[in-house]
């Protein structure tokens, strides 16, 4: 038998092979990058293990990718396929996430791999577009046999009982070692002699050689550099202009050129200058420098809008909220002038939403008879740089307020073509390669977003039906209580979720709290979510303990809802005796706040889900209440965060749980509920504090 030493000796030394063979790929195929997912024990999510060529963030950004995502990655190992992309279009149009992701131009290939007949994770490698049009039969060759041999080490590791996995982060290995000698300082002697500076970054961003006339430059002495990320040294090279110009030279192996401005304002120009272990700078003053031929000058503005789009569409819940975000995020960077979602209803196209039209123009073809009067719209964008190239291509075309070029994007989800987005402009427009992929991906965010308006259209006045029989309208009045509840659902816009909250007046100074998560997000979570309430309140008012009002409704569940489970956290509130006596079923503790101290973690004895086993009982914990002191129940939306350990963010939320002497609890239940909580947070979110007034 192993000892543990011997254990994590052989891990090691199983995902320094992993790490080798990976290189090996790399350096066999002529790509510049590579990465190797490894798939978790669910076979939910692939984690990157290691990655070569790539700068770090770029690595922790693609670090976990769920199996079911639309991302190339992803495909390749659900469908058991190699999967090419040979450039920015194509990748655009078949995987417009990833195309927003890292919005440059290069080539990937992505493999499964297996271990022992399943599949075990991935492999990744790119290459600059437009230097490998097809794999050859070489490269394919290549990265069977690595898949093959890591599949096979996997295999034999898992077998001997020191399985390789994936750690928190991306190993970022280091490029394949040259065969030449490092000649670092006859090189920094050279580039001393030039007049303008000259710097050399790893794959990473760290400096590993800066010239005398660029420390000049930077205003910053070599020693304070070299060794450092640039932008960690220089933190004002954290623009986003500099990072694009920087992630393009890396990534798609383009010369790139920027212009920024150092603090004291003077414009600086960086030309970089790609290679196999890094990114060479070349520094100048901006009025001496010419950009050198082909060097691709970044459209920062397009990508900063497009990511900040893709953020902004998650929120809209209806067609016009779509263009709008749309229109506001792209006709300044594309001098758009009107853009308008067109659908397909019996045999005529009409439009759901516009900017920028004329309410004439979009009247008249909302009334023109059943004609084909712009292009159908089919699987593949279509540019018109004039309006003589529009009506060639497209006779019966109409030319609505004098516009002379249009793209014509198709909203496809699911496969299903389902309308598309027309972009206008008001004078001729050539699109260049850069803006055609950019609008193809932007068509796939624009179809996401517009496909879930449509269903949030169809099924809110069902939601809102529901919502009137889920949560109470308003929480009764009990004197020497104050309460205050707030609920957020996961999903911007839909109103169902499965978490719930409740208070009820069983006395002149008794009152019952509950709160509780029904598993799901759907109709039946929130029709199930109703029946525990009502369960409950039929229980606590006849007279049950904590116990007993869980064990009932624990009965009630397994007989008509099997297959949902249901945590929940029900506690008897006593102000004459100030104590309250609280029962969990598998739910979060509640946090208990004092005056002048800190939050504290009430420890209770949870018992198992409601509606698991019908025989289940649920034993009370008794806990002091003084006057002043505050109760926080809460749903697991609050507090859970991807990656971190439940009971470290109980802790931490008893650590800010700080109620002050006096001050409403609805500030306080603002204040946990906030923005920079809940845009962290994936799943619903209930609170419901409850304090002592002390008989105020």
């Amino acid at each position: 038998m192993l000892g543990r030493h011997g254990q994590a000796r052989g891990a090691a030394n199983g995902s320094s092979r992993l790490d080798g063979l990976l290189i090996e790929a790399v350096t066999g195929t002529g790509a510049h990058i590579g990465a190797a997912y490894l798939l978790d024990e669910a076979g939910d999510v692939l984690q990157m293990a290691a990655a070569t060529g790539m700068p770090a963030p770029i690595a922790r950004s693609w670090a976990r990718i769920r199996t079911g995502d639309p991302m190339p990655i992803a495909v390749a190992v659900r469908e058991e396929r190699l999967v090419w992309i040979t450039g920015r279009e194509q990748l655009a149009r078949e995987f417009p996430e990833a195309a927003l992701t890292l919005p440059y131009h290069y080539a990937v290939a992505l493999s499964p791999m297996r271990a022992n007949g399943r599949i075990c994770g991935g492999v990744m490698l790119l290459w600059p577009a437009g230097r490998t049009r097809e794999l050859t039969g070489r490269q394919r060759e290549v990265i069977q046999r690595a898949c093959d041999e890591i599949g096979l080490l996997i295999h034999r590791a898992h077998r001997a009982g020191l399985p390789i996995t994936a750690g928190p982060r991306p190993r970022v290995l280091p490029p394949p070692p040259s065969d030449e000698a490092d000649p670092r300082l006859v090189a920094l002697d050279c580039l001393n002699r030039l007049p303008e500076g000259h710097c050399a970054l790893n794959t990473d961003g760290h400096v590993t050689l800066l010239s005398a006339p660029a420390a000049d430059l930077l205003g910053r002495s070599p020693a304070d550099v070299v060794g450092a990320r640039l932008w960690d040294a220089l933190p004002w090279l954290r623009d986003p202009a500099f990072q694009d110009g920087y992630r393009a030279a890396v990534v798609a192996r383009e010369v790139t050129h920027v212009t920024t401005r150092d603090p004291v304002g003077r414009a600086l120009s960086f030309q970089m200058f790609p290679g196999p272990s890094g990114v060479t700078l070349r520094i100048t003053p901006a009025m001496d420098v010419r950009r050198p031929p082909g060097a691709r000058r970044p459209r920062v503005i397009a990508v900063h809008e497009m990511l900040q789009l893709a953020t902004a569409l998650a929120r809209a819940v209806t067609a016009q909220e779509v263009i709008d975000l749309v229109a506001d995020h792209v006709m300044p960077v594309y001098d758009v002038q009107a853009l308008a979602i067109l659908t397909s209803a019996g045999g005529r196209k009409r439009v759901a939403a516009s900017r920028g039209f004329s309410r004439k123009a979009v009247k008249t073809f909302n009334d023109r008879p059943a004609v084909k009067p712009v292009p159908p719209g089919g699987q593949r964008p279509e540019f018109f740089s004039t309006w003589e190239e529009l009506r060639a291509a497209y006779p019966g075309s109409l030319r609505f307020d004098d516009m002379s070029a249009w793209a014509f994007l198709p909203l496809i989800t699911s496969g299903r073509p389902m309308g598309s987005c027309v972009l206008a402009y008001d004078r001729p427009h050539r699109f260049g390669s850069d803006e055609r992929a950019t609008l193809t991906a932007l068509a796939g965010l624009i179809a996401q977003a517009f496909e879930r308006a449509r269903l949030y259209d169809a099924n809110h006045e069902l939601a809102q039906c529901l919502q009137e029989q889920l949560l109470p309208h308003a929480l009764p009045r009990i004197r020497g209580l104050d309460v205050a509840a707030r609920y957020v659902p996961a999903t911007p816009g839909m109103d169902i979720g499965g978490d719930f909250y409740d208070l009820i007046k069983l006395g002149d100074d008794t009152a019952a709290a509950v709160i509780g998560d029904v598993q799901g997000h759907d109709v039946t979570a929130a029709a199930l979510m109703g029946q525990v309430r009502t369960a409950m309140r039929a229980h606590a008012t006849a007279g049950a303990d904590p116990g007993e009002v869980l064990a009932h409704t624990n009965r009630l569940l397994t007989e008509v809802s099997p297959d949902r489970f249901t945590s929940c956290l029900y506690v008897c509130i006593d102000l004459s005796d100030q104590t309250a006596h609280l029962a969990s079923a598998g739910h979060p503790p509640p946090v208990l706040g004092r005056p002048g101290g800190p939050g504290s973690v009430v420890e209770t004895v949870p018992g198992p889900l409601l509606g698991v086993d019908p025989g289940a009982t649920y034993t009370a914990t008794e806990i002091p209440m003084p006057p002043g002191s505050v109760l926080a129940l809460y749903t697991d939306g609050l507090i859970e965060e991807p990656g971190l350990d439940l009971g470290d963010c109980i802790t931490a939320l008893a650590a800010r749980f700080r109620p002050e002497p006096g001050r409403p609890l609805h500030h306080l239940a603002d204040r946990l509920t906030g923005a920079d909580v809940i845009e962290q947070r994936l799943d619903d979110i209930a609170v419901l504090l409850l304090r002592n007034a002390g008989g105020s």
